[in-house]
């Protein structure tokens, strides 16, 4: 790989943002390029971190604020150490389903633990590992939802997306102030107009990224 170091993308959104279904596309138009690409996605990851999913999202019917953080930042800082940082010093790309900023977001702000204090407890659990670059696919928290429960007719929502709309609308909230604090990464592509519209703002700001990541690589 030359040394080279892999490029983190993560990709952050409310319920039915669509955005596991650009996640996918993202890794395959990498490795259509020939980039060696890992998947993964938070909570889970890792053995440790899918049972903690399981926990987390269907296992109990509630846990307490700063508990349900504390889970959250377990599977983060095993995924991290296992996964993420050997596979981008490796020349891996690496594209991952939520990450930090959900916490921040789903934690922060809709359970009101305050957005600093949990960037601050990321930033621990993941010895300061930050994206490169970060897709965050804004939708309202109420359209988001309904095509959340449409897909599934309402029998498969987890824990989370089981939450009330003032707690998802606090999340959009906290993930518009995040994206403020982190412009030099936070890139917010509108979901409005289809998938395929989607993706091609997708494409553009990702190859933005990879011509950017390459001049660095030569300077």
């Amino acid at each position: 790989m030359g040394g080279r170091r892999g490029i983190f993308v993560t990709l952050e959104g409310g319920e039915g943002s669509g955005k596991t279904t650009q996640s996918r596309r993202i890794v395959q138009y990498l490795r259509a390029r020939g980039r060696e690409v890992l998947e993964t996605r938070e909570p889970g990851g890792t053995d440790a971190g899918e049972m903690i999913r399981d926990i987390l999202l269907h296992r109990v019917a509630s846990l307490s604020p700063r508990a349900e953080l504390a889970l959250y930042l377990a599977s983060r800082s095993q995924l991290v150490q296992e996964i993420v940082r050997p596979n981008l010093e490796k020349g891996v790309d690496v594209i991952c389903d939520r990450y930090a900023d959900s916490s921040t977001a789903y934690q922060g702000g809709g359970r009101e633990l305050g957005i600093e204090l949990v960037e601050d407890l990321n930033d621990w659990a993941t010895a300061g590992l930050e994206p490169d670059l970060t897709f965050y696919f804004e939708v309202a928290a109420s359209t988001g939802l309904t095509r959340r429960e449409a897909r599934s007719g309402g029998e498969d929502l987890d824990r989370i997306e089981r939450e009330d709309l003032d707690f998802h609308e606090r999340v959009g909230r906290a993930y518009r102030e995040i994206a403020a604090r982190h412009a030099h990464r936070f890139r917010v592509v509108s979901t409005e107009g289809g998938e395929e519209a989607v993706w091609e703002r997708v494409q553009r700001e990702l190859d933005e990224r990879l011509v950017a990541k390459e001049k660095e690589a030569h300077s």
